[in-house]
């Protein structure tokens, strides 16, 4: 047990530093690949908490991500010179609002009546977006400066790749270990309970709809968290990312890195944007055809995704 801890903790430092270096030894277009992987691998790990640890598919993912987005973007616009920790504060509190509300009515709802639910969700702050032209810019969006990397009285910095790429990566690493203590935690145990029986975690007395609750405020959280960390380094919102579409790519990234692991997700996410950077470069506008055979294949021959992969032939 001690030396499977202590493997995995030497894993965890070699892969943070070889993603400290990355900036530093990539050029310009993979620096910027490789922050956008680790903030959809932070979105992917966010909904892997009620798909890998709770047993809840949702498609409503698109929603907490985009909120943060818009409330990052809001902060941005009202208040000059831009604010880092404004950005975050009105972002998450715009995530934390909607998953509050997603989460008192959908959590009443079990299997494929809650994913339902979370996709007419996300479709309707969809729509509200959309159509809400003159605080959201509608179609358009809303583009804004980059704020500057500051602790106030200490140093202000302004944003480059490098340093965007640390603090997204700080982020993140400090998102995953907190997320793994969670899970790890009595609160993380009832969550995988309910998920293997519901039925028979309500007999023994867990308040089940409560603990979906937190599971869905907890996921929704570090999905906006994930919106933010976008609209900061890409400098806009946009509706598209509050469509249903993001939802489903994160449940594909959940099953291509493998459901209840964190790091799975993390993986999946890398592995989906890198298959379709890959292929569209030689299949152009054909590109999802081939990525939907792969991940096809994928479900058929490796149903625990690459991480249930390697630990099997690991294993072996």
């Amino acid at each position: 047990m001690r030396r499977a801890a202590t493997s995995y903790w030497i894993g965890f430092c070699v892969i943070l530093a070889l993603l400290v270096m990355a900036p530093v030894v990539l050029p310009e277009f993979w620096r910027r690949f490789v922050t956008e992987i680790l903030i959809w691998g932070l979105l992917a790990m966010s909904s892997d908490i009620l798909i890998g640890y709770t047993g809840m598919i949702s498609f409503g993912h698109s929603a907490f991500f985009g909120l943060g987005m818009y409330g990052a973007a809001a902060a941005q616009m009202a208040v000059k010179p831009a604010n880092l920790w404004l950005a975050l504060l009105f972002g998450l509190a715009a995530a934390a609002v909607v998953a509050i509300f997603v989460a008192f009515f959908a959590t009443r709802l079990r299997d494929i009546y809650f994913a339902i639910t979370t996709l007419v969700f996300s479709q309707i702050f969809y729509v509200i977006i959309f159509t809400w032209t003159e605080v959201t810019g509608g179609e358009n969006g809303l583009s804004f400066s980059r704020p500057a990397l500051s602790i106030p009285g200490l140093f202000s910095i302004p944003f480059t790749t490098e340093t965007l790429h640390w603090f997204v990566l700080a982020v993140v690493t400090i998102s995953y270990l907190l997320l793994r203590r969670v899970t790890q935690s009595p609160f993380g145990m009832v969550l995988q309970a309910i998920r293997e029986n519901e039925p028979r975690a309500r007999a023994i007395g867990y308040s089940v709809e409560r603990y979906k609750m937190v599971a869905v405020m907890l996921s929704g959280l570090f999905a906006g968290l994930a919106g933010i960390l976008y609209a900061i380094q890409n400098k806009f919102a946009a509706p598209d990312f509050v469509f249903f579409l993001i939802s489903g790519e994160v449940v594909i990234f959940n099953v291509m890195g493998g459901m209840g692991t964190l790091v799975g997700p993390i993986a999946g996410a890398a592995f989906f944007l890198l298959l379709r950077e890959g292929l569209s470069r030689y299949f152009t506008e054909y590109y999802l055809i081939p990525v939907g055979i792969i991940f096809t294949a994928m479900v058929i021959f490796m149903p625990q995704g690459l991480l249930g992969f390697a630990k099997r032939r690991l294993n072996q």
